[in-house]
C-alpha cells in the first residue's frame, strides 16, 4: 500500500503545475477580447505585453488564494518564529523593523501584512509580548514596484490599510533605487535594515545583478526575509522535469521563472553573517515548485 501511497503523491505533485497553468489558460480568451474592444493593437501585436495583461488578469483572481496559503509560513517569518525552514509559536530571530525594502510590491496584496506585524494585529497581550520581542517596530517600508499600473493601485491600497506616511510607493526597478533622477527619492547603500522578498526574484531581470544591488543596501547586521520558490537541486528526474515545466512555464505565468537558482543567488550575493535557509518543514517532497524559507544576516 505504501508504495500506491507514494506513486498517488508523485503524480499529484507532477500534474500540479499544469493544473495551475490550465487556470491561467482560462483567462487568454477574455484577455484577447478585452484587448481588441479596447482597440489597444500596440498590446495585441506585441507578445510581451499581451503575456503581461493576461497574467495580470489571472492574478488578480488567483493571487489571494496564493497569497491565503503562503501566510501560514511568511506571517512568522516576518514575525521571527522560524528556523530552519520550521514555524514556530516563539520568537527565535529578530522580526522586521527599522527601514523596509518590500521587493515586487505589486499592487499591495502583501502590504497588510505588514500593518498587522506593525501592529500586533490579531494577538492577545501574552502573545504580542512574545511575538514582539526584540521588535522596534516599523519606521518606513518602501514598496519597490516599477509598474506604473501597479503603483498607482499599490498607492491606494497603502491608503486602505492604514500606512500611509509610513509606506512609500517606489515606482523604479532595483537598479534605479539609487538614483534621485529615475524618482522622487534615494535608497543608499548600507541604509536599510531589512529587506523582504516574497515569491518574486523568480520574476525579476538579471537576478544575480540586481540581488547584488539589494545586498549592497542593507546596514551591516541587516536581515534579508525571503520566501521564494527554486530550482529543484536533487534527482535527476524531478530535475529534468521540472525543466521541461518551465519551458510552458515561461509561456503562460508572465515572467515567472521556476528553474532559477535563487536560494544559491542569495546566499552568495555578499558576506554574511549568518544565513538560516531551508526547505520549508513539510513541503511535498516531490514538489516541482520547491521553495526556500528564512533570513539572511549581513
Amino acid at each position: 500500500m505504501a508504495i500506491f501511497a507514494t506513486l498517488k503523491e508523485l503524480l499529484e505533485q507532477l500534474v500540479g503545475p499544469y493544473q495551475f497553468m490550465s487556470i491561467a489558460m482560462r483567462f487568454l480568451p477574455g484577455t484577447l477580447l478585452e484587448v481588441i474592444r479596447k482597440r489597444d493593437f500596440r498590446t495585441l501585436l506585441s507578445p510581451s505585453r499581451f503575456k503581461d495583461v493576461w497574467f495580470g488578469n489571472f492574478w488578480a483572481f488567483v493571487g489571494p488564494q496564493v497569497k491565503a496559503t503562503a501566510e501560514n509560513r511568511v506571517i512568522p517569518l516576518l514575525e521571527g518564529r522560524v528556523r530552519n525552514g520550521q514555524v514556530g509559536e516563539e520568537v527565535v530571530g529578530q522580526p522586521i523593523n527599522g527601514v523596509v525594502l518590500e521587493i515586487g510590491a505589486g499592487t499591495g496584496m502583501w502590504a497588510d501584512v505588514f500593518a498587522k506585524v506593525n501592529g500586533g494585529v490579531g494577538s492577545d497581550g501574552g502573545n504580542e509580548v512574545r511575538r514582539r520581542k526584540g521588535g522596534n517596530g516599523l519606521t518606513r517600508v518602501y514598496g519597490i514596484e516599477p509598474n506604473s499600473k501597479s503603483a498607482a493601485t499599490l498607492q491606494q491600497r497603502v491608503k486602505e490599510i492604514g500606512l500611509d506616511g509610513v509606506y512609500e510607493v517606489v515606482p523604479v526597478g532595483i537598479e534605479s533605487l539609487n538614483d534621485p533622477d529615475a524618482w522622487d527619492g534615494r535608497i543608499e547603500p548600507g541604509s536599510v535594515d531589512c529587506i523582504v522578498t516574497i515569491l518574486c526574484l523568480c520574476s525579476i531581470p538579471e537576478p544575480e545583478k540586481n540581488i547584488r544591488l539589494l545586498y549592497e543596501s542593507l546596514k551591516k547586521g541587516g536581515r534579508w526575509y525571503a520566501y521564494e520558490h527554486v530550482r529543484i537541486e536533487r534527482g535527476f528526474f524531478l530535475r529534468a522535469y521540472q525543466w521541461l515545466t518551465g519551458l510552458v512555464w515561461s509561456q503562460v505565468m508572465g515572467s515567472c521563472r521556476i528553474c532559477r537558482s535563487t536560494g544559491k543567488t542569495l546566499r552568495e550575493a555578499g558576506p554574511w553573517e549568518k544565513i538560516d535557509l531551508a526547505q520549508p518543514v513539510g513541503e511535498a517532497r516531490f514538489g516541482i515548485l520547491p521553495h526556500v524559507l528564512g533570513t539572511l544576516t549581513k
